[in-house]
């Protein structure tokens, strides 16, 4: 099926090849010949051998019911290829070994951004002007979290009502995630997973996770605002759309309900590429590894 010394000729595998991302799952994955090959048990992929173009990828991210040799981890090594351990369509993130790109210029560009006060702030204003549709004259992080946390509390009433859920408040114990009712605990599985999606393209790009420009005291910080740039408009659908069949008597968890209505939207919208694209513009860095930032 695949032809050329290296299969390169015609890759009948389907990943975005800008961000050179692999999803793999439900099969075996072996070095033969020196190259990648991965044995389908008909996952993500039909049944069937294929042979992974492993010098055009950035990472492999693979699936539940995978295996891989030792062999695997050498090839990807040598080669500067990142393997991160995830759920289904990356709904959830196990591992994630720093094996990234051999540049740094998105870490670098972030770093310098994070560590000088006005560009810090810029990038804020960014991500909240993507979130909230306008561009905000404040400059206090103070004050734009206070709009941003009164927009939210509307969001969430209004996409409850076009759901045709009740809403009384978001409610969140961390000891205690599913005391809260339907719609809440829908939301817990539903950040999560959208979560996961931004430590995946975090990891693809080697950017710095704790270095946040909204959020400041996780050491997933920039994965937490990452993630929040999603919250409207795939984190909080998602959640409502799986409390309204529960209401309607679903016949599984809402755990399972949100995670598998999770990785079909992830998939629909390749929400993982979106976000590598979002750093990159955050930072103004392009393909090429140049910077062409401007915070100011």
């Amino acid at each position: 099926m695949l032809k050329g010394r290296l299969g390169l000729e015609r890759v009948q595998i389907a990943h975005a090849d800008r961000h050179g991302l692999m999803y793999l799952d439900r099969g075996v994955l072996t070095v033969v010949d020196g190259c990648l090959h991965f044995n389908s048990g008909g996952g993500a992929l039909p049944a069937g051998d294929y042979q992974l173009p492993h010098q055009t990828l950035s990472a492999l991210l693979i699936g539940p019911g995978t295996s891989l040799s030792h062999d695997v981890l050498r090839i990807l090594a040598r080669h500067g290829t990142s393997l991160v351990a995830v759920g289904t369509d990356a709904t959830r993130l196990y591992t994630a070994p720093a094996l990234g790109p051999d540049r740094s210029d998105l870490a670098r560009a972030q770093a310098r951004a994070w560590a000088d006060d006005k560009q810090r702030i810029a990038i804020a204003r960014k991500m909240y002007a993507r979130r909230l549709g306008e561009v905000l004259p404040h400059t206090a992080i103070e004050v734009l979290r206070g709009i941003e946390g009164a927009r939210v509390k509307e969001s969430y009433k209004l996409l409850a009502q076009s759901f045709g859920l009740s809403w009384k408040r978001r409610d969140y114990s961390r000891s205690n995630p599913d005391a809260a009712d339907l719609a809440n605990q829908a939301i817990n599985h539903a950040a999560t997973a959208v979560r996961s999606a931004a430590g995946v393209a975090v990891a693809a790009l080697s950017a710095l996770p704790q270095l946040g420009f909204i959020h400041e005291d996780s050491d997933q910080s920039f994965v937490l605002d990452i993630a929040d740039l999603y919250r409207e408009s795939v984190t909080l659908r998602l959640a409502f759309a799986a409390a309204k069949r529960m209401e309607q008597g679903a016949d599984d968890t809402v755990d399972r309900l949100v995670r598998q209505s999770a990785a079909r939207e992830f998939r629909r919208i390749g929400l993982v590429p979106k976000m590598i694209d979002d750093i990159k513009s955050l930072f103004g860095v392009k393909d090429d590894g140049t910077d062409h930032a401007d915070h100011s």
